[in-house]
């Protein structure tokens, strides 16, 4: 492991919002994640970046509630929440949009949303939260009606946002939301997570797109078979390094 791969943050202790320590996570025998230390401060953006099979998506579906951990520690907000179902994470303020998007493809594109906003605002708040994610993505108020499967993958991701955007969460876990799409949605992408880091949002960030996610980001990690590598500033990852964590053609 490199000296660098130790536990990133450039906030306080009364600053960090997330906090992730000795992290592990087994699937039966095989390991997929060993000893990962790292927080995020409030309103920060964290880039976490590697090759396919480096243990980014288990990272993001433990801190989500999705995966249980094997072992090690998630502090959320000052509290411990290593362990915790899904549904009661997102109670807490954690927003997961995973790889594929995580919407409900035989729903509407107005039942999704409702679905989303759920745990995310009280029952009195949901109709002005709907009306800001229309307000946000007006192709989605048009198509309100349609089952969200039908939708191109773009729109799928726009209606993944939408849920992000109409009501903040504290904390954005956005896993490879760009995978897939044509150039110009993924400035979509982007400029949506722009504007929840804007909102005061602390993002997560697991990203195919290097530099974009670099551009973004205050604090970059990279992973490689599941163990942290190399951690630093967004800005100090330069080509060179990254380059020789995720091989040159990553940088592309």
């Amino acid at each position: 492991m490199s000296d660098q791969a130790a536990s990133v943050s450039t906030s306080t202790s009364d600053e960090i919002l997330l906090d992730v320590v000795d992290l592990e996570v087994k699937y039966g025998e095989a390991r997929a994640l060993s000893g990962v230390s790292f927080s995020v401060g409030r309103g920060r953006v964290l880039a976490v970046l590697g090759a396919n099979g480096a243990g980014k998506s288990s990272l993001a579906a433990a801190i989500a509630g999705v995966v249980k951990p094997s072992g090690g520690r998630i502090s959320f907000a000052g509290k411990e929440i290593a362990g915790w179902p899904s549904h009661r994470v997102s109670q807490a303020g954690v927003a997961y949009v995973p790889e594929g998007r995580g919407i409900f493809p035989h729903l509407s594109v107005l039942d999704n949303l409702r679905t989303m906003l759920r745990h995310a605002v009280g029952p009195n708040e949901r109709a002005a939260a709907l009306e800001r994610a229309m307000a946000t993505f007006p192709i989605l108020g048009e198509r309100r009606r349609q089952a969200a499967g039908t939708l191109s993958g773009g729109e799928q991701q726009m209606l993944a946002l939408a849920r992000v955007l109409a009501a903040p969460p504290r904390l954005l876990i956005a896993d490879e939301m760009s995978l897939g799409l044509a150039p110009l949605m993924v400035d979509v992408v982007f400029d949506g997570l722009r504007q929840a880091r804007e909102q005061g949002v602390t993002v997560v960030l697991i990203e195919q797109f290097v530099e974009r996610a670099l551009e973004l980001a205050d604090e970059a990690v990279v992973m490689r078979r599941g163990e942290l590598v190399w951690t630093g500033p967004a800005a100090g990852a330069h080509e060179q390094v990254l380059a020789g964590y995720l091989g040159a053609e990553s940088m592309s």
